[in-house]
């Protein structure tokens, strides 16, 4: 079983910058995606950014020019870096990886316990 351990969140004023970190506590063998989804209360989970296995990224439109997604394959490790925040980015954001483990014919979705982020006017 992966844990995927998400750091960063936190209470920042509007204007100001979050960097989010989300490392496996297994290494995958094979990963198909990563990336970032967030949730606010009431609403459905969407996606913010993420990093398919060829290297492309996908990057909503609401975050498009403010956010930027990283990884660092070796240490099975992605970012969220968060610039210009906005009121409107107040959600818990969740940390995803689709993949399969080593000696596994199986791809399983993984989930990280989410981190809450905050944005002040």
């Amino acid at each position: 079983q992966v844990q995927l351990v998400e750091s960063g969140g936190g209470l920042v004023q509007a204007g100001g910058s979050l960097r989010l970190s989300c490392a496996a506590s297994r290494r995958f063998f094979v990963i198909n995606v990563m990336g970032w989804y967030r949730q606010a209360p009431g609403k459905q989970r969407e996606l913010v950014a993420n990093i398919i296995s060829g290297g492309s990224t996908n990057i909503a439109d609401s975050v498009k020019g403010r956010f930027t997604i990283s990884r660092d394959n070796a240490k099975n490790t992605v970012f969220l870096q968060m610039n210009s925040l906005k009121p409107e980015d107040t959600a818990v954001y969740y940390c995803y990886a689709n993949g399969r483990l080593s000696g596994s014919l199986s791809f399983f979705d993984y989930w990280g316990q989410g981190t809450q982020v905050t944005v002040s006017s």
